[in-house]
Parts: C-alpha cells; structure tokens; sequence
C-alpha cells in the first residue's frame, strides 16, 4: 500500500517516519512568546522558550484527570490552571491569548472546524495557533478511512450530535475491537456493546481521523471560509504525526531572539503510541468487567 493513500482499509500502521527535523522544538522556539495556554497537556506538555509563559487548560482537574486515565499513573501529569472545555473555551476572553496550542487534541473534538474558529477567536491579532494532529496511518487508526470534509462542515452547521454514535461505533469496531475474547454473542452485539459504553461514558476517543494531505486540505479550506483570516506560517511532518503554525491576520510581532532549540527526546513519540494503547487496554477491561457484573 502505498503511504500516500487515503482510503483506508490499512493491514497494520506503517513504521515510524524517520525524523529529519523536531518541528515541535524548531517552531515552538520560532513562533511562540508573550503569554498563552495549552489545550491537554496531559503528561507530555510542549517544551516552550523562556519568552512564551502557558497556562494549562483541560476539561478536569489534575486530580479528576489522575483517576479518568489510570493508565497515566506512572507519569507526572502536567497541573491544570483552568478547567474548561477546549473546543469552547468559554472561560478565555476573546482576543486574548498570543498563542494557543493543542497537540493531539483536535482528532478528539466533535467540531474541529468549529474548534479552530474558536481558537483563532481567542487569539489576540498576530497570534498564532500551534497544533500537532496523529497522522491515522501511523497509528492504531490505520485501519479508519480519513475523515471527509464535506462530514466535518456538516458536522459544523448541523451539529457533532448527527455524527457522534457513529464515530463511536467506527472506533468500536476498528481500533478497540470488542469482538476479541469468547462469548455467545454476535460480533455485531460485541461491536454495539462497545459503541454504546463508550459513548454511554463519552469516552475521549478520536472522533476524526486524518493523513497529512487531509489535514492540510482542511487547513486550506478553513483559511478560505472563515470569517477571521489567518495564514498557514509552517508545516512538517514529525514521526507519526503533522505539526502545523498557525498564524491569525494582523500587526507582526518581532521574531524571537535567536536561540539553541532544546530538541524533543525521541522517546515522546513512542510513548504516544505506547499509552494511547494502554488506553484502549483499559477501556477494553472496564467493558469486561462490566459484562461480568449481575
């Protein structure tokens, strides 16, 4: 198969591109500074130069989060500074932040074109957008067709309600796959059973999957439809996932002082791999325990 295709139907993710620049590191020291917030840091937050100052923002406490993800307890979980829904952000004034970042966070929101007008919103004119989205191909979404456009803007201007069951059931039956283990039930039951627990839970699965050529093509459809214009400032491709800067119009700020990149320790991008799979394990497990019980 080959690794520009979009089709789906993929027999096992592909291996790891090799890495031929830390785009994280590189674009975090060229375009981030004054002050700003990170959407889920989780336990892997964005290494940032002594000129950008972040706020974490997630939609639980630091406590909440520790018992929602127990397959994080051997990390340390970056502290949350404001609890808030990161696709809404209803507690940030507008026009405020110089910089918003949000890695591995899009693929998990129900309105990703929505979300990102709601960043560049929150944006002060100048500011810049800084996300990193899995490249599906690469990851246990490999077998997933990449989500169309056309789905995203009706998920927009109708509603993430239309789509959500079966996004919930896509990830059910393509990436947890309940029908593993025994059981007198129909593949089609184990698969119903999962999409309805899950999202009986509101599981944070990835609702929306993309190849890098997506991604781009709705960046560029985005840059042509919404109402604040921003410009697509850098792109790369790092190991399994696509880093992009975003950056709303308006007054330039000066480029930052030049400065050594402190590079990303390879290991953050197995990691992802690693505890995303953790993840589903322990999904997978709670759903058996609740089978078992009376």
């Amino acid at each position: 198969m080959s690794s520009t295709d979009t089709t789906g139907g993929q027999q096992a993710a592909l291996p790891p591109v090799p890495v031929f620049l830390d785009a994280r590191s590189v674009f975090a020291a060229g375009y981030l500074s004054g002050e700003g917030i990170e959407i889920g840091a989780l336990h892997q937050p964005l290494a940032v130069p002594p000129q950008a100052r972040v706020r974490y923002v997630d939609r639980m406490t630091s406590s909440d989060l520790r018992r929602e993800y127990p397959e994080l307890a051997q990390w340390d979980l970056t502290e949350v500074d404001i609890v808030d829904d990161g696709e809404k952000l209803a507690t940030v004034p507008a026009e405020s932040q110089d910089f918003i970042i949000a890695n591995h966070f899009l693929e998990h929101t129900e309105d990703p074109v929505g979300t990102i007008e709601t960043h560049l919103g929150k944006l002060k004119p100048g500011g810049v957008l800084f996300y990193a989205v899995p490249d599906k191909r690469f990851t246990f979404d490999f077998r997933r067709t990449p989500t169309a456009l056309a789905h995203m803007v009706s998920d927009h201007e109708e509603g993430p309600e239309r789509s959500r069951s079966q996004h919930y059931r896509e990830w059910a039956e393509l990436v947890w796959e309940p029908v593993e283990g025994e059981g007198t039930a129909t593949e089609e039951e184990k698969i119903e059973a999962g999409r309805e627990y899950l999202e009986g839970q509101n599981y944070s699965i990835h609702m929306h999957v993309w190849t890098q050529a997506d991604f781009l093509r709705l960046i560029l459809t985005l840059r042509d439809r919404a109402e604040v214009g921003f410009y697509l400032e850098a792109a790369s491709r790092v190991g399994i996932e696509f880093v992009v800067v975003l950056r709303k119009a308006g007054p330039l700020p000066a480029p930052n002082p030049t400065a050594p990149v402190a590079m990303t320790p390879p290991r953050i991008r197995e990691e992802a791999r690693t505890v995303s799979t953790r993840a589903i394990a322990a999904a997978r497990e709670r759903l058996t325990r609740r089978r078992g019980q009376p």
